[in-house]
């Protein structure tokens, strides 16, 4: 491959709205990736807590769909170089062992950086566009790609994870955070993947195509305000978010150790409370 650049999405805690999967799945579709790998999900999922799904192929075929961590290919338009995409699922057990996957097979294909994806719910008017922190741990490449150092301490999901192991195998790494309306966290919110996809193609140096996700972000954002507007107390808590962001212009510091301990405890009460309506369901005969 041309100097690859592996780019990583995970269904989960790390993908508030779905913004970061979204992103990862247009860049795959965008760039007309081709599949060519997966991670067996035998060692790393609870199926009780990720239940594999059941789809019938022409109406007749019973097909099991287990928990995917796939990984495509690709050359990025207008750069020169290859991509590697990773979309995946936040596994529930053996981490590190997951990490080294990932990260030994991206030594193997020489891959020159890798770059993770993530969206977290936070205090943001839906109205505005997303905005978005970028981060990395080592010094040389916080200044070459102009990003912050990482100084976040608290919890962390499989993100912070995987690029512990790119430290350890000695791979660069950057991160990159949308930040998400948390009053309208069930709907896929296509305004964080195109912040995400934007900032992705500058860190890279290039111009991506995202008319398609400027249509969809357009759509979301007069959909969530017609929605907000059948309330007078959210859409004055709303107008409320859109006076601090406009204050604060471009600025947003990354969340805080508590703000995340929060959002984690809110994904796993939520995580619970569908598990056990699932586990309430009767079975399909």
């Amino acid at each position: 491959m041309r100097r690859p650049v592996l780019v990583a999405a995970f269904r989960g805690w790390n993908d508030g709205a779905q913004g970061a999967s979204l992103a990862a799945s247009f860049l795959a579709q965008s760039w007309s990736a081709e599949r060519f790998a997966d991670i067996d999900p035998e060692e790393f999922y609870d199926f009780q807590a990720v239940r594999p799904h059941v789809r019938l192929e022409e109406g007749i075929t019973r097909t099991i769909d287990w928990p995917e961590n796939t990984f495509y290919s690709a050359e990025i338009p207008g750069l020169g170089r290859d991509g590697v995409i990773l979309l995946g699922i936040e596994p529930n057990t053996r981490w590190r062992t997951f990490a080294a996957e990932i990260s030994g097979l991206a030594k193997d294909l020489g891959v020159e950086l890798v770059v993770t994806l993530g969206a977290l719910l936070a205090d943001v008017p839906h109205t505005r566009p997303a905005p978005v922190t970028g981060s990395a741990s080592d010094p040389e490449l916080v200044e070459e790609l102009g990003l912050a150092s990482s100084r976040y301490e608290g919890p962390t999901g499989i993100v912070g994870i995987l690029h512990d192991a790119c430290r350890e195998a000695g791979l660069p790494s950057a991160s990159l955070w949308a930040a998400v309306p948390h009053y309208v966290s069930l709907a896929a919110s296509p305004k964080a993947a195109l912040a995400l996809s934007e900032r992705l193609g500058a860190l890279l140096g290039t111009t991506l195509d995202l008319s398609d996700l400027e249509r969809a972000a357009d759509a979301y954002e007069l959909q969530v305000t017609a929605a907000v507007a059948q309330d007078e107390e959210t859409e004055a808590y709303v107008h409320e978010l859109e006076t601090r962001r406009d204050a604060l212009g471009e600025e947003l510091d990354m969340p805080s150790g508590d703000s995340l301990a929060a959002e984690l405890t809110r994904f796993l009460k939520e995580h619970e409370e569908r598990t056990r309506e699932l586990d309430d369901e009767p079975p399909n005969t």
